[in-house]
């Protein structure tokens, strides 16, 4: 036999035995790359869909370098419909409301991952600067704008007040945004608005100058980023670290503070417990 025919024989019975040359090996390793496990992102709409992408986009792209498996930012048009989509499961990682987190992980088991140490949320009420409201009472009968039935603090918690401890009458407009709640005080569209004071600060000033706080909510553990349990542990963890790693850097805090979350820190659902004596079922709306 041929020198040549023989050594292209014998590297077959090689190749044939799994003995892979260098070049595949690489190939391989691309491939598993490539095939890096995707995992999709629901964020509360508390703003239109556009300004809720230019906050949360730059942010998954500074965490993604130090991530083995890619995000992929889904957005929901108004709060039921995201609501639908994590009762369903269909969030692997969401960043929602106290409240969205107790029932997301009694239907699915969403477990909480880091939250805003800085702060904790309260629902406001407001009115135009130059209304004659100053009190809760004096809005009986009239017409107040809520961004949906169960935005926590600025709707849900909101009403439970209003009818609970000030047994108020009222007449609900829910305008599915906390900017268009604001924007329909500010117009005089309705005679009081909610919110919370983390959205109200992000108003433009044209928008912002004529409204006034008249009353606020109980406050309890601001939003967590969650994350479904199918996703694997050490997945939820690399994320809780490359967040918590992230804040620590200016660039991260100035991103973060879009959200806004100031100072993360880790979160446990132990920290929303408290909620569930609250009574928040009685006004919760499944649309």
């Amino acid at each position: 036999m041929k020198p040549i025919l023989f050594a292209a024989l014998a590297w077959l019975c090689i190749a044939g035995a799994g003995v892979v040359p260098a070049g595949a090996v690489h190939a391989s390793t691309i491939r598993a790359e490539v095939a890096a496990p995707v995992y999709t992102m629901g964020v509360v709409p508390q703003f239109e869909q556009r300004k809720l992408f230019d906050i949360w986009h730059p942010i998954i792209q500074a965490l993604q370098p130090a991530l083995d498996f890619r995000l992929e930012l889904v957005g929901s048009p108004k709060i039921p419909v995201f609501e639908k989509k994590f009762l369903a499961g269909e969030y692997d990682f969401a960043y929602m409301n106290p409240y969205h987190l107790l029932k997301a992980n009694e239907s699915q088991g969403y477990i909480p991952l880091v939250q805003d140490g800085s702060r904790h949320l309260k629902g406001i009420l407001v009115v135009h600067k130059d209304s004659p409201y100053a009190r809760v009472e004096q809005l009986d009968g009239k017409m107040i704008a809520f961004p949906s039935p169960n935005a926590l603090g600025a709707s849900l918690l909101m009403r439970a007040d209003l009818e609970s401890l000030f047994k108020l009458t009222y007449f609900p407009r829910y305008v599915q945004t906390h900017s268009s709640v604001y924007l329909n005080v500010a117009l005089g569209q309705t005679a009081a608005g909610g919110g919370v004071y983390s959205t109200l600060k992000q108003q433009p000033p044209e928008v912002r100058e004529r409204l006034r706080v008249i009353y606020k909510t109980r406050s309890m553990s601001p939003h967590p980023l969650s994350a479904h349990p199918r996703v694997p542990a050490e997945h939820r963890e690399a994320l809780r670290q490359a967040w918590l790693k992230l804040a620590t850097t200016d660039a991260g805090r100035r991103l973060m503070a879009r959200i806004p979350m100031y100072q993360p820190v880790v979160a446990q659902l132990e920290d929303y417990a408290e909620m569930r004596a609250w009574g928040l079922d009685r006004f919760y709306i499944l649309e």
